[in-house]
């Protein structure tokens, strides 16, 4: 069911200017690499990344709502959900941070938390053609109780979307609207 909410709707994929691709895929994990062009500087677009809970999609929390997400973005800080009564989850871990360059994060998403699967989740900003250019990258890989199969493509959809959400959000924070 936790893997149902996770990833309802993950054939939704919001169409832009992105480029996904499941890099390689083995028995024993998958890379995965989305790229696309954000008309913001680097800095205002690792401003936005550090605001998950005004990009994040919604249908890919524990809580049913992007608003219970946080990410403090120093080595060891934590993107994490708030829940009910009290709880709290955290996706991932910080462990890279450069302002304006790099963050990467390291943990398991989602259904792989229940799993013996860990992964690197790496967002690099580089300024180009008077923007950015945002790579994501994710390698995940270790023990999946009855194999990968369709994950790598169920996750490679929902990081696409999250690019394309966070690209929506860096490029309208200027005139302060909510995409």
């Amino acid at each position: 069911m936790l893997k149902h909410l996770i990833f309802a709707g993950v054939c939704v994929y919001a169409a832009g200017n992105a480029r996904a691709a499941v890099v390689e895929s083995t028995p024993a994990g998958f890379s995965i690499e989305e790229k696309t062009h954000i008309g913001e500087s680097p800095s205002r677009v690792y401003a936005a990344l550090l605001e998950p809970a005004k990009w994040w999609n919604s249908q890919h929390t524990f809580s049913g709502s992007a608003a219970n997400l946080t990410l403090d973005a120093h080595a060891g800080g934590c993107l994490c959900e708030k829940l009910p009564d009290g709880g709290s989850v955290q996706h991932l871990t910080v462990i890279y941070a450069a302002p304006g360059t790099v963050l990467r994060l390291k943990g398991a998403l989602g259904p792989f938390q229940n799993q013996g699967v860990e992964g690197v989740l790496t967002f690099t900003l580089s300024p180009k053609d008077g923007g950015t250019e945002l790579i994501l990258q994710n390698n995940t890989g270790g023990f999946m109780k009855g194999g990968f199969g369709q994950w790598p493509a169920m996750a490679d959809q929902m990081l696409a979307d999250l690019v394309e959400r966070l690209k929506q959000r860096a490029e309208s924070a200027k005139t302060g609207s909510t995409k």
